[in-house]
């Protein structure tokens, strides 16, 4: 009876932590919208989806304007981040590839994406890029964990958005431009305390 009852209580505990990752989790909120008003640190934005937003953000936070790049940039281990959709063979075709920047914080890793419905995204490094009748096929390495390094084949078409970003400023987060966030942890106040911020420059980003 009293090794039921640590079981159970064992049970109980490893419960509440799984609780208590998934809330953490579901408070850190991805961010896409239109700037309405940046007043100091406080960044006004509709969400795609109509909500009003209010961005914190830190003083040290990194913005960074999207500007616009080309399959010629993808050269070498350049990290990349992919979002994809499979076309009916299965194929895994690019929507938007996006080149991270030498020295930008970046996380490895694939997984099912919410720019769009039934789609991907693929963040690593680049190991092989071939020319076929339909586009060009990259192979993407990327970490999963607790397990060896694995690969995805991904097509990038004429239609594939191509960006990378660029260092910006305050000064870039003007009205009616289009800002992304990857993920912000909410405020006691429902604000967003945000730490990296992408808007757009030359082109929107992900929205």
């Amino acid at each position: 009876m009293r090794v039921t009852s640590q079981v159970f209580v064992g049970a109980m505990l490893a419960a509440t932590l799984a609780l208590g990752s998934v809330s953490a989790q579901a408070q850190n909120v991805r961010v896409r919208g239109t700037i309405e008003k940046l007043d100091g640190n406080a960044l006004a934005v509709k969400s795609r989806d109509g909500a009003d937003l209010k961005l914190v953000l830190k003083d040290n936070a990194a913005i960074r304007g999207v500007v616009k790049a080309s399959l010629a940039d993808v050269k070498g281990e350049v990290n990349v981040a992919i979002t994809s959709r499979p076309r009916p063979d299965g194929t895994l075709e690019a929507v938007e590839l996006r080149i991270a920047p030498a020295g930008q914080p970046f996380n490895s890793f694939h997984s099912e994406w919410d720019l769009m419905p039934n789609s991907f995204m693929t963040n690593g490094a680049l190991q092989t890029s071939v020319t076929g009748v339909d586009g060009q096929t990259l192979t993407v390495k990327y970490k999963v964990q607790g397990k060896p390094d694995e690969e995805k084949k991904i097509v990038v078409t004429p239609k594939t958005v191509i960006a990378t970003t660029v260092a910006g400023t305050k000064a870039d987060l003007k009205p009616g431009l289009k800002v992304f966030v990857a993920g912000a942890p909410k405020l006691p106040d429902g604000s967003l305390d945000v730490g990296a911020i992408q808007v757009e420059k030359e082109i929107p980003p992900p929205q």
